[in-house]
């Protein structure tokens, strides 16, 4: 979340993996710095090093086989800047996350997704190193991925293989404007927040008129009920658009 939260007391952006393990050397509790729309960092700041990977090198695009759809990606890239490229090339599945930002690093470690899938879903191959920065790599089927959950948190991640799907550009794209207007319509898209902060959680009794037991609900529903929407603490407020945003006053 911009302007909320402490400074970092050391910051470095490596161009390279090589670059990375130097940085894990100086300190193997750093902390990678993605998008940051899902951080809100404490007023106290951060003591650990913080890395960036939005580098050029790390942030490399590259369509391996166009006829079956993979495609490498470095993990510094954005989401959004990595859908739009693929989908000019003609290759379909991250349209998907129109409206979530994110870089690919960390769209991967937190599975990011939404009602429309989840990121999981087109991951192939992931490229990662460990804390004392040996490579890693993982296939997709040595990956727990489950609801907003990977298991990678203890390794840094440095890009992934995709399997995206062909198709016709005219579609995706189309596609993709459907998806970011139905954000647009629900969520505080252009407000200062730090995303959705809740998971929605799974009933462990039916509540009428929300869902039977055993069934995932969304959270902002639970905070509408609740009477939240418009909640105010300072400049934070819940909001009123959506109950799983807190959103700031700019």
């Amino acid at each position: 979340m911009v302007g909320v939260g402490g400074s970092a007391d050391r910051f470095a952006t490596p161009t390279s993996v090589s670059d990375l393990r130097t940085c894990l050397a100086i300190d193997p509790t750093l902390r990678v710095l993605g998008d940051g729309a899902n951080l809100l960092v404490d007023d106290d700041g951060v003591d650990a090093l913080v890395v960036s990977l939005d580098s050029p090198q790390l942030a490399k695009i590259e369509v391996m086989d166009a006829a079956s759809g993979l495609v490498r990606a470095g993990a510094g890239i954005h989401i959004f800047k990595l859908m739009n490229a693929t989908i000019r090339a003609g290759l379909g599945g991250l349209e998907v996350l129109a409206g979530v930002p994110a870089t690919l690093g960390g769209a991967i470690v937190m599975n990011a997704g939404g009602a429309f899938g989840q990121i999981a879903d087109i991951v192939e191959r992931v490229h990662a190193v460990d804390r004392a920065g040996r490579d890693v790599v993982l296939e997709r089927r040595d990956i727990a991925f489950s609801y907003r959950h990977s298991g990678l948190t203890n390794l840094i991640v440095t890009g992934a293989e995709l399997r995206l799907t062909p198709g016709d550009v005219a579609v995706l794209e189309a596609r993709k404007k459907e998806i970011n207007e139905y954000k647009l319509r629900v969520q505080p898209m252009s407000a200062n927040s730090a995303g959705c902060c809740f998971k929605n959680p799974t009933l462990r009794n039916t509540i009428e008129g929300v869902g039977e037991a055993g069934k995932r609900v969304s959270a902002g529903l639970l905070i509408d009920r609740a009477g939240l929407k418009g909640l105010r603490h300072g400049t934070a407020r819940v909001s009123e658009l959506h109950g799983n945003f807190l959103v700031v006053d700019d």
